[in-house]
């Protein structure tokens, strides 16, 4: 499936004491990709919730850091749908320097799709597997 970037800025903020990018943010960084990759599709999580009734939680993340990212570095993050089930997507993504394109980190997230009032396994709603499917 095709590849998804969004461009991502290191504010002071997501930086360490060392002057790196701390590496919890990283999977924000990986969030907000997603979350713009799905309003890249024509769908917005709280419309989803109000109107469809559900919610994605982060349900399993295998991350690997190869290379600091550092204060005001311009990043691309990828996302690319790798496998979807009926309450579930698969993404692999990776964080790149805009510069030179070096990975710097990378992985596999996989997202279920939950019931907003019980927090159960939810189908995906049908119009966004029809939008991931093609």
């Amino acid at each position: 499936m095709k590849e998804f970037l969004w461009p991502v800025r290191v504010y002071y903020e997501d930086t360490d004491s060392g002057g790196v990018v701390y590496y919890a943010n990283y999977l924000k960084f990986m969030e907000r990709a997603r979350t713009e990759w799905l309003r890249r599709l024509g769908f917005e999580q709280d419309e989803l919730r109000e109107k469809e009734g559900v919610l994605f939680a982060v349900r399993k993340v295998g991350v690997e850091f190869r290379s600091p990212a550092r204060f005001n570095d311009a990043l691309q993050v990828s996302v690319q749908l790798i496998s979807r089930g009926k309450a579930s997507l698969v993404f692999r993504q990776e964080i790149r320097s805009a510069a030179d394109g070096r990975v710097l980190c990378d992985g596999e997230v996989k997202i279920a799709c939950i019931d907003a009032a019980s927090f159960r396994p939810a189908p995906i709603p049908h119009a966004l597997l029809s939008v991931v499917s093609e």
